[in-house]
């Protein structure tokens, strides 16, 4: 498989590897770590910062203006399907959509806030997050489920439904013990 060129982003690691069908509107204002994987038909309009040992599913779709953000830390991932909103029109009939041709004063206002992945937090397939949102250190969001904006979740829990709602913890002990062994041989 031929990847994608690499050469516009602002940083890109080592063992990267990012599918030649990859959109990224921006560039210039994406940073990737170490052992990054892109899969297929990835879409991406927003700046990123992405860790080490991370993730991207095929599918996966990133909105909200080149002033949104996604920040994903080390091992993390984004299941196929996924869906992260950095940024929305806030359709509150303040004004039209942000459509081409139509005059910024004419426009409604755009809510951009930035979507943050901690260490070790993991999102299953289909799954929709909203702006705002912090996946706070060893996160599960389950498949399916839907993650409103603003939503902080607690550590090392794992989280299912639309709204999501943590049902269970998840164990760390092991998991940071890898992590750490991996640190060390970076």
């Amino acid at each position: 498989m031929n990847n994608y060129n690499t050469s516009n982003l602002l940083r890109v690691g080592e063992d990267v590897t990012i599918s030649p069908d990859a959109f990224i509107r921006n560039p210039k204002g994406v940073t990737i770590g170490n052992h990054v994987r892109i899969d297929g038909q990835f879409h991406i309009t927003t700046q990123a910062e992405l860790g080490n040992y991370i993730h991207i599913g095929p599918g996966v779709i990133v909105i909200g203006t080149s002033q949104g953000k996604l920040v994903m830390g080390d091992h993390t991932n984004i299941a196929l399907g996924g869906r992260v909103i950095c940024g929305s029109d806030e359709y509150m009939g303040e004004g039209l959509i942000n459509a081409p041709g139509v005059p910024v004063e004419m426009c409604d206002r755009v809510i951009i806030k930035p979507v943050i992945f901690e260490l070790c937090a993991n999102v299953g397939a289909n799954v929709v997050i909203s702006q705002g949102v912090t996946l706070s250190e060893g996160t599960v969001i389950g498949a399916c489920s839907f993650v409103p904006k603003n939503f902080v979740t607690d550590q090392w829990t794992i989280y299912m439904g639309i709204p999501v709602k943590a049902v269970k913890k998840r164990p760390k002990e092991r998991m940071l013990r890898f992590v750490d062994e991996l640190r060390q041989r970076d």
